[in-house]
């Protein structure tokens, strides 16, 4: 069954099997594909299935277009395996198989190779949260218990923190305002997070913490 797979730089947000005639995907809630960001439209795109196997993806006039393969798609064309849809910040991957496809495979490989760092394996098995540091929510422990956790303001910053096979990672989603990382610039590359280590969101200061399962 054919496939799409969502990610914001490498970060895998939504997994969808193609089982109806038309998918819809946009902003608005009633898509069956939703990416709530200020660049995708209400209604952005249609993925159509033909048969079992014979995808086409079709902009639906949406304001800062859809991309096949770095091109401007003009009408409807269909997909081939592994084609890459570029709508935004977001990469849409077709897969024109499901099961075991390989793809979450070759994810972890890819991970391997920019963060080879062997002490980030350890944290994958702790517990995380965030500690709100500044503010009048200082003091406040958040628990980041998702593959995927979005933290912040669409208008002013956004990160999303993945949890990966070694460890947890922070990248820059949406917002004008890029966050901080100890002080450094947090951009769309992901960047490894490590116990202690101080985010600055959207005017917030954070500590990130991670623990064994008897600790705080």
């Amino acid at each position: 069954m054919p496939q799409l797979i969502a990610s914001v730089e490498g970060v895998e947000i939504k997994h969808v099997h193609l089982r109806k005639d038309r998918t819809t995907l946009g902003r608005r809630p009633y898509n069956d594909i939703v990416l709530n960001n200020p660049l995708v439209s209400g209604e952005h795109c249609v993925f159509e299935l033909h048969g079992l196997a014979d995808v086409y993806v079709e902009d639906l006039g949406s304001t800062n277009g859809t991309y096949l393969n770095g091109h401007m798609i003009k009408s409807r064309e269909q997909l081939q395996d592994n084609d890459a849809i570029a709508i935004g910040n977001f990469k849409v991957q077709y897969l024109a198989a499901s099961g075991e496809s390989g793809y979450h495979q070759t994810a972890e490989m890819k991970l391997d190779v920019h963060n080879p760092a062997e002490d980030l394996s350890a944290q994958a098995s702790l517990h995380a949260s965030f500690k709100v540091l500044s503010g009048s929510s200082a003091g406040l422990e958040v628990p980041v218990v998702k593959a995927v956790s979005t933290f912040g303001n669409p208008e002013v910053s956004v990160v999303a923190v993945s949890h990966r096979r070694y460890g947890y990672y922070v990248a820059h989603l949406t917002g004008p305002i890029a966050p901080l990382l100890n002080g450094t610039v947090v951009s769309g590359e992901a960047a490894p997070l490590r116990h202690n280590d101080v985010l600055e969101l959207a005017g917030t200061s954070m500590q990130f913490l991670l623990r064994d399962g008897e600790s705080g």
